[in-house]
């Protein structure tokens, strides 16, 4: 996928920030994306440029066959997953920081193509000694347009330094209203289902909004929480696992838009918060 053109002169560097035993490295230059989250010097996300915890924007999951409308008008989008569009444009740009402070920081990226509008998406990640904030807002310089955004973060199954009850790797533990039925195309059918066991490649619901505990055993218990009614869980691989609060479903600029006005931008947040076993 081709990148936003910027007059940056060159990619933003790492921002550090650190609170108590915790740090987080956030990367404007790799997607806005946070490079590490490290709990007592013990790293929970897994490692490497398309990983880490980067946030999905202006979509979120998939996007069937790369199209959408608004309205009457049809829009096509860089098919990065064939045969769909995932996971949005945002991860693929070089964002800037607009302020960083030691426990906070603020990052911004102006929307443009191959996103068919302008606007602009603000990042605000917040550290304390027991939890991670992270909040996004995506407002339009013109037109209303259809959006989603939310996070979508890897994190490990195994943490370093292992030992008793480590080696079974993390658990994951949620009580979802619904979960959205998966067609072999991998978007929702349209159905709900009740929750079923994992692996999960899948969307919940969560009208209540999003609660999902992890933990690992004998080492750390780090609950998610936001008031978005939608999380994609995905834990099919052996390294690490995913949560993701988002604002809608996959597909959802098609079958659930939200619209961004200029009274009206698009805001969500999340809160991870620790607690040592």
């Amino acid at each position: 996928m081709s990148t936003h053109e910027t007059t940056e002169a060159a990619p933003e560097a790492g921002v550090l920030l650190a609170a108590g035993n915790a740090e987080v490295t956030v990367r404007p230059e790799l997607g806005g994306r946070l490079g590490s989250l490290r709990i007592d010097g013990t790293e929970l996300l897994r490692q490497g440029p398309r990983y880490g915890s980067f946030p999905m924007v202006p979509w979120c999951g998939r996007t069937a066959n790369g199209v959408f409308r608004d309205g009457a008008e049809r829009h096509e989008l860089p098919l990065n997953s064939p045969p769909h569009a995932i996971h949005g444009t945002g991860r693929d740009q070089v964002w800037r920081t607009v302020r960083a402070d030691g426990t906070a920081a603020v990052l911004t990226y102006d929307l443009g193509d191959p996103w068919p509008y302008t606007g602009r998406v603000t990042q605000l990640v917040e550290l304390a000694d027991d939890a991670l904030t992270l909040k996004m807002g995506v407002e339009t310089y013109g037109n209303s347009f259809p959006a989603q955004a939310g996070w979508h973060p890897w994190f490990l199954r195994h943490l370093a330094g292992g030992g008793n009850g480590a080696d079974e790797g993390v658990r994951i533990s949620f009580d979802a209203a619904w979960q959205e039925e998966r067609g072999e195309d991998h978007l929702p059918t349209g159905r709900r289902t009740d929750p079923r066991p994992g692996p999960w490649d899948d969307c919940f619901g969560m009208p209540d909004g999003v609660d999902v505990t992890l933990t690992w055993p004998e080492r750390l218990e780090l609950r998610i929480t936001s008031r978005a009614e939608w999380v994609v869980v995905y834990d099919e691989q052996d390294e690490a696992v995913c949560v993701e609060p988002q604002s809608g479903p996959p597909n959802g600029l098609n079958t659930a838009p939200r619209l961004v006005t200029p009274i009206d931008p698009l805001e969500i947040s999340t809160t991870w918060r620790w607690r040592r076993l």
